[in-house]
């Protein structure tokens, strides 16, 4: 039902800054709450942020919080992430979901794009 597509991925030097962003397709992204969720070479996917479908609220891991900041755009079917002062442990391909929940669990997001690689090093 919805499609989603991660973009901006790429390679930085420690300290640096990213911007991702998740294009969606249809009309209906508004009635979905959105997140990016990470997974580095060898580990579990975890959660990164969160954004309710009015983009009025969001949550963000406490490894991430305070760095990356986590924005929608309903009108454009948008969602971004803006990441800085990477570190080499941000280092993970990051994917874009969408849910009707706000939550921080992989099991309540139904919809995920494909990925896209984010190196940071030093």
């Amino acid at each position: 039902q919805v499609q989603l597509v991660e973009s901006g991925g790429g390679s930085v030097q420690a300290g640096g800054s990213l911007r991702l962003s998740c294009a969606a397709t249809g009309r209906y992204l508004h009635t979905y709450a959105m997140a990016w969720f990470r997974q580095a070479l060898g580990k579990e996917r975890e959660h990164v942020a969160t954004i309710s479908r009015g983009g009025g609220t969001t949550h963000y891991s406490d490894s991430v919080k305070g760095r990356f900041t986590i924005s929608r755009d309903n009108g454009n079917y948008t969602v971004t992430l803006q990441m800085n002062s990477l570190r080499p442990e941000d280092t993970a391909v990051y994917y874009c979901a969408a849910g009707g929940a706000v939550s921080t669990f992989r099991r309540h997001f139904n919809y995920w794009g494909r990925g896209t690689q984010v190196t940071v090093f030093s």
